[in-house]
């Protein structure tokens, strides 16, 4: 599909990779670009139109369906991280959010909009996942699981909508240079980089971005990730431990 002329809604538009997204759909000439936050009034974007959405909030969600019926784009940015383990951490409330918030939430949305993109002739949905729906790693793993979960979700969601014409765009990338990757040195990305690549694919009619070096290594060492992906992480995980016993 084309950005120019469409109508576009993005989840988590008040900072970050959000923010930028948005940027980047008023720069491509979409005709009208609802940021959605918890906070409508921290969406400062120019040219987008503050909604106030939390994805958690089942009736919020069909509520913005029924106000955004426009829409022919639907860019499911939001989410969270909480750096929690599945063994060490003190409860489950972590796991529980991220859960909530990443996979039942982008859900949530995608059953959604399901019909509104269909009135609007198929559209797309880009569903922003991560490097770490590929595998775990014990910093985020709650946050990884949710992921895989998104990621599984949104290959089935591409199958069942295939149907009426829309595409289903999964973004996978590493750390990303916002503040949720603040606090880390590790190589990372821009957020104007992924939102070129991922609106690109969808012009482009392509299913999956792959957005940086590290996610396309992770993604072609599946077949072998016991040889090539664990043992890494175990090492640090390992030293981590050991500096903190």
């Amino acid at each position: 599909m084309k950005i120019d002329g469409s109508v576009a809604l993005v989840t988590g538009a008040n900072r970050g990779l959000g923010q930028v997204y948005a940027r980047e759909l008023v720069a491509r000439g979409a005709a009208k670009v609802y940021g959605a936050a918890r906070n409508p009034a921290a969406v400062t974007e120019p040219g987008v139109t503050p909604m106030a959405l939390d994805i958690t909030d089942p009736g919020r969600v069909a509520e913005v369906a029924q106000q955004c019926a426009d829409v022919s784009l639907l860019v499911n940015n939001a989410g969270v991280l909480k750096y929690s383990t599945f063994i060490g951490a003190p409860s489950l409330d972590a796991a529980r959010l991220e859960m909530e918030t990443n996979y039942f939430g982008t859900l949530s949305m995608c059953r959604a909009f399901t019909p509104v993109l269909a009135a609007n002739g198929g559209g797309a949905i880009v569903n922003m996942l991560s490097v770490s729906s590929f595998y775990t790693n014990p910093f985020n793993a709650s946050y990884g699981a949710s992921k895989a979960a998104a990621w599984s979700m949104t290959n089935g969601i591409r199958t069942e909508l295939h149907h009426q014409g829309t595409l289903v765009v999964a973004v996978h990338a590493a750390y990303i240079d916002t503040d949720m990757a603040a606090m880390t040195n590790a190589p990372k990305i821009s957020p104007e980089s992924v939102a070129q690549q991922a609106f690109d694919a969808v012009e482009a009619g392509q299913a999956e971005v792959l957005a940086d070096e590290r996610s396309r290594f992770v993604k072609a060492s599946l077949p072998r990730d016991h040889e090539l992906l664990y043992p890494p992480v175990q090492e640090f995980w390992d030293a981590a431990l050991k500096g903190t016993s």
